[in-house]
C-alpha cells in the first residue's frame, strides 16, 4: 500500500490523533454532496419529464411532420391534395420516418340548448395512430373505422363535454358554415383529457370521411399527411428528408406540397420547453458550486487539524505532492460516499414517483396532473462524471496549502 494512501486511511478510521472536529466536518461535507445530488438528479429528471410528457402531448395532436397543400391558407379550412400511393412508399423511405396516416379538418361549431363552442373537426383514417389517445383516454374508447361504413362517432374532451353538459353516448349537433349552414348529428364515442386547454378545446377527432363529406371533397382528397418520426431529436435531418422528397413531387391537377415539422407548427410552446435547458443547467452549476466549497471548507479545517502531522511528516522527507494526495484522497473519499448515498436516494425518489405519482400538480397551472420523470442512463453517467470532475478541480487548490506549511513551525502549532 502506498504511503499516501495508508496515512489517508489512518485519518479516515481516527488513527492518527487530531480529529476533535474533523468527524463533523466530515459528516457535513458528506450531506452536502449527498443533497446536491438528491437536487440534481430529481432537477434532471423533472425537466426532461415535463420536456417529454409536453412534447408528446402537442406531437399527439399534430404528428411531427405535416405534409399539406403549398398555399398560404394557415387556416383548419384547408385546400386539398391527392392521396398518392408512390409519394407515401418515398416518404415511409425517408430514414426516421416510422408511421404516416392521412388527416382532414373542418372548422364547425357544436350548440346544445344551452352552450354553443367553437371547434375543429379533425378527420383521421383507418390508419391512425391512437396510442397516444389511449393514454389520454378517461372515458369511453377509441373510433372503431371500418373500411366501408364511415363512422359516426366522434372523441372530444372532457372540457367541451364539461362546458356543454355531454357525455358518452349522447348525440351532438354541429354546424358548419360555408354557402349555407349544413348540420349534422355525432354520437360521443370517447372522451379524452390532455390537460393542454388550448388543444383540448379546440380539437374533435372524426372519422375523415365525415369531413370530406363536409368539404365536398372526392374520397382521395385529403388536407394532407401525417408523419410520425422514431427519434424527436433528429426531427431536422428527417424534416428535411421528408421536404426533399416532398418538393420534387406535382399531383397531376399541378398542386405542390411542403412540410412543416411540430417545431414550426407550434414555435412557442416549444421555444418555451427549450428553456427549460437553461433553467436546469443554472441549478447544477449552482448545486455544485455549493457542493465544491463546502468540501473546501472541509478540507481546509481537515489540513488545519493536523498542521503537526504534516510537520513532522515534511521533517522526515516526505516531499509536498505525496502529502498533497493525502488530502485529496480524503477529499475522493468524503466524494465517493456522497455520490453514493446521493444517487441512491436520488434515483430511489425518481423511481418512487415514476411508479406511483405520489406528488401531485395542478393542470390548470402545469398541464399534467404528476410531477413526471425521465432520465436516462446517460443523464446519470454524466452528473456523476461532471460533479466529480469539477469537486476534483475545485479540491487542488485547498490541497496546495500543504506546500505553504513549514515544518518547524507546523511541529509547534497550536
Amino acid at each position: 500500500m502506498k504511503l499516501e494512501l495508508f496515512i489517508a486511511n489512518k485519518i479516515k478510521s481516527g488513527g492518527i490523533s487530531g480529529k476533535r472536529l474533523a468527524g463533523p466536518v466530515v459528516k457535513v461535507a458528506v450531506a452536502g454532496i449527498v443533497l446536491g445530488m438528491v437536487v440534481m438528479i430529481i432537477s434532471v429528471a423533472t425537466g426532461m419529464g415535463f420536456q417529454k410528457e409536453i412534447r408528446e402531448k402537442i406531437i399527439g395532436f399534430g404528428s411531427h411532420i405535416q405534409v399539406v397543400s403549398y398555399d398560404f391558407n394557415l387556416s383548419y379550412q384547408t385546400n386539398p391534395i391527392e392521396q398518392d400511393m408512390d409519394l407515401e412508399e418515398q416518404m415511409l423511405s425517408v430514414p426516421g420516418v416510422r408511421h404516416i396516416q392521412r388527416f382532414a379538418t373542418k372548422p364547425g361549431l357544436i350548440k346544445t340548448r344551452e352552450e354553443m363552442q367553437g371547434i375543429v373537426l379533425r378527420g383521421v383514417g383507418q390508419e391512425f395512430d391512437w396510442s397516444f389517445f389511449r393514454t389520454i383516454l378517461v372515458d369511453g374508447h377509441p373510433l372503431s373505422l371500418g373500411e366501408e361504413k364511415t363512422s359516426n362517432g366522434i372523441l372530444l374532451s372532457d372540457d367541451l363535454a364539461g362546458m356543454l353538459g355531454l357525455k358518452v353516448g349522447d348525440k351532438v349537433p354541429m354546424y358548419f358554415f360555408e354557402d349555407q349552414i349544413r348540420a349534422r348529428n355525432f354520437t360521443i364515442e370517447g372522451i379524452f383529457d390532455s390537460h393542454l386547454p388550448e388543444l383540448d378545446e379546440t380539437f374533435v377527432i372524426a372519422d375523415i370521411r365525415q369531413v370530406q363529406r363536409l368539404n365536398n371533397w372526392e374520397s382521395s382528397q385529403i388536407s394532407g399527411y401525417e408523419l410520425l418520426a422514431g427519434d424527436f431529436d433528429e426531427l431536422m435531418q428527417t424534416g428535411m428528408g421528408v421536404a426533399e422528397v416532398v418538393s420534387g413531387h406535382i399531383t397531376p391537377d399541378g398542386t405542390m406540397m411542403r412540410t412543416r415539422t411540430i417545431r414550426q407548427t407550434q414555435p412557442q410552446i416549444f421555444g418555451w420547453l427549450d428553456l427549460l435547458d437553461m433553467n436546469i443547467i443554472v441549478i447544477l452549476v449552482l448545486i455544485v458550486l455549493v457542493a465544491g466549497f463546502n468540501m473546501i471548507t472541509g478540507l481546509l479545517i481537515l489540513i488545519l487539524e493536523r498542521t503537526n502531522m504534516i510537520g513532522v511528516l515534511k521533517a522526515m522527507g516526505i516531499a509536498d505532492w505525496p502529502l498533497r494526495k493525502v488530502f485529496l484522497t480524503l477529499a475522493a473519499n468524503i466524494t465517493v460516499r456522497g455520490l453514493f448515498w446521493g444517487n441512491l436516494l436520488g434515483l430511489g425518489f425518481c423511481w418512487a414517483q415514476a411508479g406511483f405519482g405520489f406528488v401531485k400538480l395542478d393542470p390548470a397551472n402545469y398541464f399534467l396532473d404528476t410531477v413526471p420523470i425521465h432520465l436516462s442512463l446517460l443523464h446519470i453517467l454524466l452528473l456523476n462524471v461532471g460533479a466529480i470532475f469539477t469537486i476534483f478541480l475545485m479540491m487542488l487548490g485547498p490541497s496546495y496549502l500543504v506546500a505553504r506549511i513549514s515544518p518547524v513551525k507546523a511541529i509547534r502549532f497550536e
